[in-house]
């Protein structure tokens, strides 16, 4: 990632002298973050991933105005405890708040400083990665699915996200060829020793996403996978498996929301995550139930493969998901609107009338919340506690 500083200082004495200790200051924060900090003019703002403009001094503000249009947004000030830095850095966010300009003053000790650079740069390396996405709905969405669609021309203009269309006869097309490369995943589900007949099935299913991802250049995909039923008599969990292992997004039912809250939660954290629906929801201990049939068979400790739940045919995965922290989030396809939590996975279970994967969680947050402003049904979940992370993308959203 590219970190430019534009640094201001001012032309008097007092200026002159900051640049002893402002320099090794900034070449302390480097190395605490661990990334190269370039030095950026005014005319080259926009070639870097994330800007910092160092207030290096007082007397700075009529500088930093005049320089303020080729500056990219947010504005993040960057300042020492020395200097009048930030007494000028307070004056400039005065004026950037009352022309609605975001920004924010970063000061503090160094550890505040440097972890603030470090999460600032997560979340703007995703946004930069998200932006440049193509993602595309393989057939429409479920017919369940009545508020998880999203428009294609709102989706670019907005977030960069690009999404198309792949239609179903051509999905079926791909899995009549019956082909797949085998790889590590394809072999660790193999390994299982489950049915033959419908491990290869389910593994040419995943050759034909793959090749169709391939194809369109794709960075995710969602598919209306419930079709295969009666057509292929197979499903696509162990595809979508393998691909959201292989760092492809990929949802279930044509969920494009789903899809949206899939790769942000990946680009933030690069952990695989778990698409599952609420199941049941305990009000008095704020517990709530989420399975599915599908998840990334790198995410569980162990996984077994049975049968799909609502069909009882094909390939699903009953995985192991390992107890403790966990990270629970939802946005809607043109992310005005989020969702997130922490919460403790507490058990895994293994009820014969759910979906195959199945994980008891202690909410954070009320589980109110699924039932009186739920952003639709779909919901992610990845282990550990990221919700700083994902609140942090979202202030700047």
């Amino acid at each position: 990632m590219r970190i430019g500083i534009f640094y201001v200082v001012s032309s008097t004495a007092s200026g002159t002298m900051a640049n002893a200790s402002n320099f090794p200051w900034l070449e302390k924060l480097s190395a605490m973050t661990g990334f190269p900090f370039e030095t950026a003019d005014a005319e080259h703002l926009n070639d870097y991933d994330l800007v910092f403009s160092f207030i290096g001094s007082g007397g700075t503000e009529g500088i930093f105005l005049r320089n303020l249009d080729k500056l990219p947004r947010p504005v993040f000030l960057l300042t020492t405890g020395a200097n009048n830095s930030l007494a000028a850095s307070m004056e400039i966010l005065s004026y950037l708040r009352q022309h609605s300009i975001p920004g924010e003053i970063l000061h503090g000790s160094d550890e505040f400083v440097a972890e603030r650079i470090r999460n600032l740069s997560k979340v703007f390396a995703a946004k930069k990665r998200l932006g440049s996405f193509r993602f595309a709905r393989v057939g429409t969405p479920s017919d369940w699915l009545i508020s998880s669609d999203v428009d294609a021309q709102e989706s670019k203009a907005k977030n960069g996200i690009e999404i198309i269309d792949v239609t179903m006869e051509e999905f079926f097309a791909e899995i009549a060829k019956k082909e797949y490369v085998p790889n590590a995943l394809t072999e660790m589900i193999s390994s299982k020793n489950y049915d033959r007949e419908d491990t290869e099935k389910a593994l040419q299913i995943y050759g034909a996403l793959r090749r169709i991802t391939d194809k369109y250049k794709l960075d995710g995909l969602t598919v209306r996978c419930f079709d295969l039923l009666d057509t292929v008599r197979a499903t696509s969990c162990a595809a979508l498996a393998i691909l959201n292992s292989e760092g492809i997004y990929a949802s279930c039912e044509g969920d494009v929301p789903a899809l949206v809250s899939m790769a942000v939660l990946g680009e933030l954290t690069g952990q695989p995550v778990f698409m599952a629906n609420p199941s049941r929801i305990n009000t008095d201990t704020n517990e709530i139930i989420f399975a599915h049939c599908t998840l990334p068979i790198t995410m569980p400790k162990d996984f077994t493969i049975m049968t799909h739940f609502e069909s009882q045919l094909g390939v699903a995965f009953r995985g192991h998901i390992e107890e403790g922290p966990v990270t629970v989030f939802k946005c809607d396809g043109l992310m005005n609107e989020y969702f997130v939590s922490e919460a403790d996975l507490i058990k895994n279970l293994s009820e014969y009338n759910l979906c195959r994967t199945q994980i008891l969680l202690h909410m954070d947050k009320p589980v109110s919340y699924f039932l009186t402003k739920s952003i639709g049904n779909h919901h992610l979940i990845i282990t550990g506690d990221h919700t700083a992370l994902v609140d942090e993308f979202f202030r700047w959203q």
